[in-house]
């Protein structure tokens, strides 16, 4: 694994001869392709050659190395999240529509959860998400070490989520069932132990969540806790906000 710094971003062009026989943009296509079905331990530029018919030179004309080729992969689906302009909607909405599509976005390429924090994410499509999250939170009020510190909350949030969710729904996969299937295989077991611990099962026996589609609760789990986060720094920031709260390490959007 490289340094965390040396990152295809910041490394100057390579110089190249030759006229190659693929583009940045096909080949990229076709790992995240390569991706989405098998993960990361899937990836191999032998078999990312094999998948396009193309030798592995032809490859390393644009791309050095696998690492490289999963930072312009992130950066590529991150693209995919559309985040508002400030003065295109009320920063909570502008918020909800950016966290909601993150998660979407996770879950259609769940090894991108592996990804995050393990090399800058510094990439064009990041940075010009970044920049419109800035511009959000700073139309709310939230300045300086706070807005990163909102910003990572938020995230952190949407990531939480998207583990939870893509860890089952490869589980489920594997399973060859449905998650309805699966949940009605269990449901002798937890009969029994119902037994042993009758607040929880009376619980369930009042939240209709035994009766609910797997992914309504999903949806409706992810979305009351992004609610309730937005009304704490709705009303934090409505009471004048500590804007010095929270010193210490700074993570940075897109950082």
């Amino acid at each position: 694994m490289p340094d965390f710094t040396d990152s295809v971003w910041t490394r100057p062009a390579r110089a190249r001869t030759g006229q190659p026989t693929l583009s940045r943009e096909q080949i990229v296509r076709a790992a995240i392709e390569l991706l989405d079905a098998e993960g990361t331990a899937g990836l191999s530029m032998r078999r990312l050659g094999a998948r396009l018919g193309s030798g592995a030179t032809s490859l390393y004309w644009h791309v050095a190395t696998k690492d490289d080729l999963l930072e312009l992969a992130v950066d590529d689906v991150m693209g995919e999240v559309y985040v508002p302009e400030a003065d295109d909607a009320p920063w909570r909405i502008g918020v909800s529509v950016m966290a909601s599509g993150m998660r979407a976005m996770l879950l259609r390429h769940p090894w991108v959860i592996g990804m995050l924090g393990v090399r800058p994410t510094i990439g064009p499509n990041v940075m010009k998400m970044s920049n419109r999250s800035v511009g959000l939170l700073s139309a709310a009020g939230f300045t300086g070490p706070t807005l990163s510190h909102v910003y990572s909350l938020i995230t952190a949030h949407v990531i939480g989520a998207a583990t939870t969710e893509a860890a089952v729904g490869a589980a489920v996969n594997r399973s060859g069932q449905s998650a309805a299937e699966l949940r009605r295989s269990l449901e002798p077991f937890m009969e029994k132990a119902a037994e042993e611990f009758p607040e929880y099962a009376r619980w369930r026996g009042e939240s209709g969540v035994v009766e609910m589609e797997p992914d309504q609760v999903w949806d409706q789990s992810f979305t009351f806790g992004l609610d309730r986060i937005l009304d704490g720094l709705e009303l934090w920031l409505s009471r004048g906000g500590d804007i010095s709260a929270g010193e210490g390490g700074v993570a940075t959007p897109g950082g």
